[in-house]
């Protein structure tokens, strides 16, 4: 018995001076967090403190993380003209300092997740990861705007289609909710953790994110206080604040803390950095009304009912707002947000009208009808959009042409889901269609020398009905 006793303690000795991690030790912070691989998506289940959250996540889903970080190191520098450096140095410059403590702590986790699995990177890297949109499309921009006045604007993404309704416009008249992501496919095809977070403090929370998120990102949230959160972005949005809270923060915040949509529209407005200006669609399934906040940097505007169907496509509604903060043209009827909200707005409060269920939700944001022409199509101008296939273009997009982005995964869900912390998700695109790599290079060649090494495949998965653990 004392030879097994020394040899356990030298055992031990030997572990803490080589900096070892034993295996008690890692499955203490793991305690139960769980990952299931299911139809393109995956779902982690993670429980406990900030620090325990963030291992669990960076241990159980390292590869993807990995992978994604070095896909942004590979393709930032060609789509923003920045490298890594320098949204690794942003985030230590500005960003960190505005980051509370719960989630630094989250953030410093899944480093050492991630460390525990032999990757080297730190909360920089994790940081700039969370930070990457409001960096890239609205940092850089504002950092072009100070050196050359104009040369930033349209920056801001024209990304995602929404709709949020309720009362007589739903099948129960309670709240129904659905989202698709749009994104470049290099990232979004990535884009698919369904992440079961149980916190020890607030709310329980289920939601999409990117690996490596501690938010949604694309911002599709259910919350045990029964609140439900979307969003799609402003077009042609200009300004950010590198001395306030970044939009990471303030969105992991609201899924997290509010029980109230008072209490999303404070979190969301108190100390707001301008970045990843959104169109907030939320609703609260205790009181069954519905709300959009329409949030820029120095302007905002609430609207809520509990007898409306609301969407989102990108085009801000506010006059001042949109005089102020954009450079959106609301007379452009051919521009990709212009077009989809033409479309939603006759699904939603014409066609489904008073039949909004989830199945129908699962219809809208999977649609390919193009309003402008009266055809199904596959183009930048349908809910489910395809720019990879569009040849016009629109004045909005700095992409140009035949750009591999689009509807990368859908999310539904309703107050009768949402009580039971569940959500339908679509991986790839939502009405069916897949997109392949080898195809696109071979008509679109300019493509490959930027995106070659990391776009691959991007296959549509059946809709997937996903339960908080």
């Amino acid at each position: 018995m004392k030879i097994k006793t020394t040899l356990l303690l030298c055992a031990c000795t030997a572990a803490l001076f080589f900096g070892c991690k034993s295996k008690p030790e890692k499955t203490d912070r793991l305690g139960k967090a769980t990952r299931e691989d299911k139809n393109g998506w995956i779902y982690v289940h993670l429980a406990g403190s900030p620090a325990d959250i963030g291992y669990q996540h960076g241990y159980l889903v390292a590869k993807e993380i990995d992978t994604l970080i070095k896909v942004m190191q590979y393709y930032l520098p060609s789509a923003s003209g920045k490298d890594w450096a320098f949204y690794r140095a942003a985030s230590q410059r500005f960003l960190w300092k505005k980051i509370n403590k719960e989630y630094q702590d989250e953030i410093k986790g899944i480093a050492e997740g991630l460390q525990a699995r032999g990757l080297k990177y730190d909360t920089l890297d994790i940081t700039a990861l969370n930070a990457n949109i409001e960096l890239s499309q609205y940092y850089v921009a504002a950092l072009d705007n100070k050196a050359k006045p104009g040369s930033g604007d349209n920056k801001a993404p024209g990304n995602c289609s929404a709709f949020i309704a309720t009362g007589s416009f739903t099948k129960d008249h309670k709240i129904v909710i659905g989202h698709n992501n749009w994104t470049d496919y290099i990232e979004g095809e990535r884009w698919n953790v369904i992440a079961d977070i149980r916190p020890e403090k607030g709310n329980h929370i289920l939601m999409d994110c990117a690996p490596g998120f501690i938010h949604s990102g694309d911002d599709f949230v259910v919350s045990k206080s029964g609140i439900l959160i979307t969003e799609t972005t402003i077009t042609g949005f200009k300004g950010f604040d590198t001395t306030r809270t970044p939009e990471f923060v303030r969105a992991r915040k609201a899924a997290q803390y509010a029980n109230s949509i008072d209490d999303v529209v404070k979190i969301m407005t108190t100390d707001n950095n301008g970045g990843y200006a959104n169109d907030w669609l939320i609703g609260d399934t205790k009181t069954n009304e519905v709300a959009k906040l329409e949030l820029g940097l120095k302007d905002y505007k609430v609207w809520r009912s509990k007898d409306t169907a609301i969407i989102g496509s990108n085009f801000p509604s506010d006059p001042k707002l949109i005089k102020e903060e954009t450079t959106f043209d609301v007379n452009n009827k051919t521009s990709s947000p212009n077009a989809r909200r033409l479309r939603m707005e006759k699904l939603v409060a014409v066609d489904y009208k008073g039949k909004l269920d989830e199945a129908n939700g699962k219809v809208i944001e999977g649609d390919t009808y193009d309003a402008l022409n009266g055809k199904n199509a596959y183009n930048r101008c349908v809910i489910d959009g395809h720019v990879e296939e569009d040849p016009l273009g629109c004045k909005e997009w700095s992409e140009g042409p035949f750009f591999p982005m689009g509807a990368v995964q859908g999310k539904v869900s309703s107050a009768a889901l949402a009580k039971n912390m569940q959500l339908w998700a679509h991986m790839g695109h939502p009405g069916g269609a897949d997109f392949l790599a080898a195809p696109f290079f071979k008509k679109h060649p300019e493509y490959f020398k930027t995106q070659g090494k990391y776009l691959r495949d991007m296959k549509a998965y059946p809709w997937t009905l996903f339960s908080a653990n």
